[in-house]
């Protein structure tokens, strides 16, 4: 009986630092609103680069129809990089963003478009609405990127993890965000 009591406390202790050497993800993310009476649905993509766990979660608009690029989503202004709730990204550990340094954490995602170049922003202020921009004194990190036309059509808004990128797509345009390890 003893050795089973062992085993038993031993097992509990074993499962007990695991969990705790877990990230709290869920906690650390806001949570998005109930999408079922939205024209934009709830997207979410996971994945790993270079040994870092990435999540983002974001609003996935559909074309429609529309012209996006310098209409819908105006050049040269803030954008809240999708729809409803503020685009939110998590890393789980401290990476690169284009080759500067970002710290493990929540960041809301933000993006001004334009043409040639546009402007990535990592913001500390995750659990917002999307619109207007009135967080830029809590801005972390601001990048610049170059788009990149698609070979295909994506009509709703989504995010790929692709290689070394988190990838924005969206109409016939690709926002490639180069992704490394600080470590």
């Amino acid at each position: 009986m003893k050795l089973r009591n062992t085993f038993f406390h031993s097992f509990v202790l074993v499962m007990a630092l695991a969990a705790l050497s877990l990230p709290v993800v869920a906690q650390d993310l806001p949570a998005r609103g109930d999408d079922s009476g939205r024209p934009s649905k709830n997207g979410r993509t996971e994945g790993t680069i270079d040994g870092t766990d990435i999540i983002i979660t974001y609003g996935r608009p559909n074309i429609k129809g529309r012209t996006i690029w310098g209409e819908l989503v105006g050049y040269g202004q803030v954008w809240r990089t999708g729809a409803n709730e503020a685009t939110v990204i998590w890393f789980s550990r401290d990476v690169t963003i284009q080759g500067q340094k970002l710290s493990a954490g929540v960041y809301s995602l933000w993006t001004v478009p334009a043409k040639e170049e546009w402007t990535v922003i990592f913001n500390s202020q995750a659990a917002v609405w999307g619109r207007p921009y009135r967080y830029a004194s809590s801005d972390v990190l601001r990048v610049k990127v170059k788009p990149t036309k698609l070979a295909e059509h994506v009509e709703s808004l989504d995010f790929v993890i692709e290689g070394s990128k988190v990838m924005l797509r969206w109409e016939n345009l690709g926002v490639p965000i180069q992704v490394a390890s600080a470590n």
